[in-house]
């Protein structure tokens, strides 16, 4: 029996007298999208995990690809018609698992992504919405400005990091610890906590365009080891005891990420809308056009269990470029922390594109 999905906005009271909706459309046997030789068709049953996964969870995060004005380019781009159409005949908020997996399986192909080399793997690794202490003034502790774009029209793009901070190409927004605002930039987003307990959210707005160059690696090319390694709480918290070290460090990485006071505590992705715990994930913006459903197969890095799951390409980051290359959000805080920070496994990733009407 043929299955039929009205708009969103429509009450489920009209749900009973839907007819056929795509008959009449005269483009349900053309797509015009961009598939790459090294996207190979599968079916469902091949995707690890696919049946054990909630699909309502993409299925929201999905919603919010159908509000964002979509840039449709990169090497791989779905058929625009047939995303957006996509996005009219969604099924409700309220339905169930069985509902929104057959809906994904309905009306998208998914594609196994093999890169340049013919490898079928790629990595995987972790980001979140820290939250950090922050100053309304410059204090002893709170001794970095978080800036946002310069209204006046000075030219930021192509100017490193230290001569940015140091001639504030920029507006000061907040203050606060040097080695918290490196991390907030690395994240692209973060909650600011200032002396009173007012909460501050910051999201992405602009950046120079230079290279990020890891604090890590000029850690280990000085023969500089933290206590506990190299990863990112071991670099912070020696950081945080050597502040010369911390500076010299943090300003030879010449990228600098501008922000931008939110209105809500949503962390905004790439494409303007709010980033889903888990169910959004970046990637490489020259690669592939922002906003398609994505299944990922990997592994937490934190303890080991499988991560088969549909996502949402929302968001893209300086280090994520690669057909096989994605950053998984982990969301806000803490909790999030403790499963992004060491983030680092393999895995295989599977496109979903938009099917055409038969």
């Amino acid at each position: 029996m043929k299955k039929c999905y009205l708009p969103v906005f429509i009450v489920f009271g009209l749900l009973a007298g839907c007819g056929d909706l795509t008959e009449s459309r005269d483009y349900k046997t053309g797509d015009n999208s961009v598939k790459p030789s090294n996207l190979h068709k599968v079916s469902y049953s091949q995707l690890p995990g696919w049946r054990e996964d909630d699909h309502r969870y993409a299925l929201a995060a999905f919603r919010n690809t159908c509000k964002a004005k979509l840039q449709y380019q990169g090497k791989v781009i779905p058929d625009r018609k047939l995303l957006e159409e996509k996005c009219q005949f969604m099924p409700s908020e309220s339905a169930s698992p069985a509902v929104a997996r057959d809906w994904f399986e309905s009306h998208f192909q998914p594609y196994k992504i093999h890169d340049e080399a013919g490898k079928p793997a790629g990595t995987y690794t972790g980001y979140y919405s820290p939250i950090i202490p922050a100053c309304r003034t410059k204090t002893a502790q709170c001794n970095e400005p978080l800036m946002g774009v310069p209204l006046e029209g000075r030219s930021f793009k192509g100017v490193d990091k230290k001569t940015i901070v140091e001639n504030k190409i920029g507006r000061v927004l907040y203050w606060a610890n040097i080695v918290d605002v490196q991390n907030i930039q690395i994240q692209g987003s973060g909650m600011l906590k200032l002396e009173d307990g007012t909460k501050v959210k910051l999201n992405f707005a602009a950046v120079n365009d230079l290279p990020f160059k890891s604090i890590g690696e000029q850690l280990k090319q000085r023969g500089i080891r933290p206590e506990g390694g190299y990863s990112s709480e071991a670099v912070w918290a020696h950081l945080r005891k050597n502040p010369a070290l911390a500076k010299e460090v943090i300003y030879n990485n010449p990228r600098y990420v501008y922000f931008q006071v939110a209105t809500a505590h949503d962390v905004i992705g790439k494409i303007g809308t709010p980033l889903s715990k888990i169910r959004s994930i970046a990637v490489d913006d020259s690669i592939y056009t922002v906003g398609l459903p994505v299944y990922v197969n990997t592994n937490l890095s934190v303890d080991g269990r499988k991560f088969q799951r549909l996502m949402v390409a929302q968001d893209t980051g300086g280090a994520i470029k690669g057909w096989i290359r994605g950053d998984i959000f982990f969301g806000t805080g803490d909790e999030a922390y403790s499963y992004a920070h060491g983030q680092h496994s393999q895995g295989e990733m599977y496109i979903l594109m938009p099917k055409p009407y038969k």
